[in-house]
């Protein structure tokens, strides 16, 4: 998609609101539907605590978003069934919902496992799944580890299962920590066809002074590899007793190190919601990035999505591309 500067102007009109804050399109970068009723994600089962306890479909995460211009949005799996690895597409497939609300999607794919191959053949065939993502987050302590093999991107068969993204034309989200950022600058710069997306900033779960430092020197370093993106997503995740302060210095060090270029910003619902609500996530991104020129802002909150993730009819508001 090419769009001058001037067309771009024409393209996005009204950015900020009354109060000069932004007030143009988004696409979220990152949420998640499920109906509980279909008993399909094992991880929820026996949940209580909303809102892990009910159901998120079209209009409930409609209703969260009341009162900002939702234009489209990018559905991420949300640990369907393994055993069913094509059901959770089939199934957002049937959902009656408005235009622009899971535009497209990055579905789940359990690389090195049998069957990868065709499964990731079959994701590709479908027009709307546009990425992959196969989570490979590690942790000292095992009850906050998704896996237990901590060099997981560097396995072999794991890598060949990758290696099948590019030609594809799939790209894929990495949700890992901090612990695991030199294997993944090796991972980029063994793959450098491969189009990827740091999940929720990378994972800042250490708080204290040191862990910050080491977690914001780190994005620095994931960002010397120009086929890389950053989300900016879910911040309270690593910081449920968050303040606007501490909000602030994650959003900021996450645009220092990828620039507006290559952030793009998401509310991770209704995952988010255990700590902050969909408004206060936006609110905090429409104050936090206010200084930015209009057409950066713009970028970050739906331009570098919408590119990135391939929405259709869409003006990715940079002269360049």
């Amino acid at each position: 998609m090419s769009h001058s500067a001037a067309t771009w102007a024409t393209e996005v009109e009204n950015l900020l609101g009354a109060d000069g804050l932004y007030a143009g399109p988004i696409v979220d970068a990152h949420h998640h539907l499920w109906d509980l009723s279909l008993d399909r994600h094992p991880w929820l089962r026996g949940q209580k605590r909303a809102p892990l306890g009910q159901s998120c479909l079209p209009e409930d995460y409609l209703a969260a978003a009341k009162g900002f211009h939702l234009a489209a949005s990018i559905h991420v799996e949300a640990n369907w069934d393994p055993a069913d690895p094509l059901g959770e597409i089939a199934w957002l497939d049937t959902l009656a919902r408005p235009d622009g609300i899971a535009t497209r999607y990055v579905a789940f794919a359990d690389l090195a496992s049998e069957g990868a191959g065709a499964i990731l053949e079959a994701l590709a065939a479908h027009e709307r799944v546009v990425g992959v993502r196969d989570i490979v987050s590690w942790h000292p302590d095992p009850a906050r580890a998704a896996v237990k093999d901590r060099g997981r991107m560097l396995d072999p068969a794991w890598q060949a299962d990758l290696a099948r993204l590019e030609p594809l034309n799939l790209s894929f989200d990495l949700l890992m920590s901090p612990w695991q950022f030199d294997d993944a600058v090796d991972l980029f710069q063994g793959f450098p066809g491969i189009r990827f997306v740091i999940n929720h900033c990378g994972s800042p779960f250490d708080r204290t002074p040191e862990g910050l430092a080491h977690w914001a020197q780190g994005l620095k370093r994931l960002a010397g590899a120009p086929n890389v993106w950053l989300k900016i997503s879910d911040l309270v995740a690593y910081d449920p007793n968050w303040t606007e302060e501490s909000l602030s210095f994650v959003s900021r060090a996450c645009l220092e190190a990828f620039g507006p270029e290559r952030c793009m910003l998401a509310s991770d619902h209704p995952v988010v919601t255990l700590s902050a609500s969909f408004r206060q996530t936006y609110d905090h991104f429409r104050r936090v990035f206010s200084g930015l020129p209009e057409r950066d802002q713009y970028a970050l909150f739906a331009g570098n999505a919408a590119e990135f993730y391939r929405v259709p009819n869409f003006p990715s508001g940079r002269s360049d591309t």
